[in-house]
């Protein structure tokens, strides 16, 4: 899923191509994308893109009805088109008119110069259009999550310690912090040396600076890195899996900090990855399915696991 740092680099990408142009057409390629009436996705045909914002792993667009009505109050009525882009959904740059993609493409918005296409991979639709009016409604959307870019230590540390969860579950919590996911979290915690499945009202105050250290420069990082690869061009790869990355998506290679196996932990659809070198004083946490197969024969190392594999015992 696009997180904070792929979220802003689209947004930078779609300044520079779509705000103060007119929206020109809709072309919705599957209904089901759009899930609201009301007002019509129509209504924002023929107005022009006055804001772009970022809310969470959102994207939403301002559309002025003023430029149409001059006797509305912009600031008022502003029309938003909201969308969520899920786990699979990406967002391209076509020629002006260009038809969205067999199955996998879901809608496009035709401007002047050109037509932002939605597309979702998989066959698990959750991609989703909302269209809203004023800003009441646009507040709906927002998970009341910590912008972590801008926030002192202070309210860092409030967030995370509000509920008593593990650090992987409080950092991708949407009503604490705002914009982090599976991805970003991983490497966040890499770079805190702190373990995933550590309680957040257990941690020490060095832990908790450490940690809010480490969360703005893992997002600064990444916003830096990945508007280089960019450059002036529309971002086409956005991926959870970059080669850049210390820990995450990197289960059975060496950690870049010591050289330990990074390892991880699966549940549902997501995995977590991390370095029980740099991250756990070198234990090995459970993993669910693994755990279940081995129950008191499951190592408590990481070297333990790796004999198992070998077959050394």
């Amino acid at each position: 899923m696009p997180e904070l740092p792929d979220i802003t680099v689209y947004l930078e990408a779609l300044e520079r191509r779509v705000l103060g142009q007119t929206l020109t057409r809709v072309r919705l390629a599957s209904p089901f994308v759009l899930r609201t009436a009301t007002p019509p996705i129509s209504s924002i045909t023929g107005l022009p893109v006055k804001a772009l914002r970022r809310l969470g792993k959102r994207i939403a667009f301002g559309f002025d009805p003023a430029a149409a009505d001059p006797g509305k109050d912009a600031a008022q009525a502003r029309l938003w088109l909201v969308l969520h882009l899920m786990i699979a959904g990406r967002l391209h740059w076509r020629e002006p008119g260009t038809k969205p993609a067999g199955k996998i493409g879901l809608m496009a918005l035709d401007f002047p110069n050109g037509s932002l296409v939605l597309t979702e991979a998989g066959t698990k639709k959750r991609a989703s259009l909302h269209v809203v009016e004023g800003e009441e409604q646009l507040r709906t959307f927002e998970r009341g999550g910590l912008e972590v870019l801008e926030a002192p230590i202070k309210a860092f540390s409030e967030a995370l310690t509000r509920r008593n969860h593990t650090l992987k579950r409080a950092l991708t919590d949407p009503t604490l912090f705002s914009g982090i996911g599976n991805a970003y979290s991983d490497e966040i915690l890499h770079a805190a040396k702190l373990s995933p499945v550590a309680l957040t009202q257990k941690l020490s105050a060095e832990d908790i600076r450490r940690l809010h250290v480490a969360t703005k420069a893992t997002l600064e990082k990444w916003i830096v890195l990945l508007r280089a690869q960019t450059g002036r061009e529309f971002p086409e790869r956005v991926t959870a899996f970059r080669p850049e990355m210390a820990v995450h998506g990197k289960f059975g290679k060496p950690c870049p900090v010591c050289g330990a196996t990074v390892q991880r932990i699966r549940y549902a659809d997501n995995e977590t990855n991390y370095c029980p070198q740099c991250q756990t004083g070198g234990r090995l946490l459970a993993d669910r399915s693994l755990s279940l197969l081995l129950k008191k024969d499951w190592p408590k190392t990481a070297e333990e696991l790796e004999e198992r594999r070998e077959g050394r015992f």
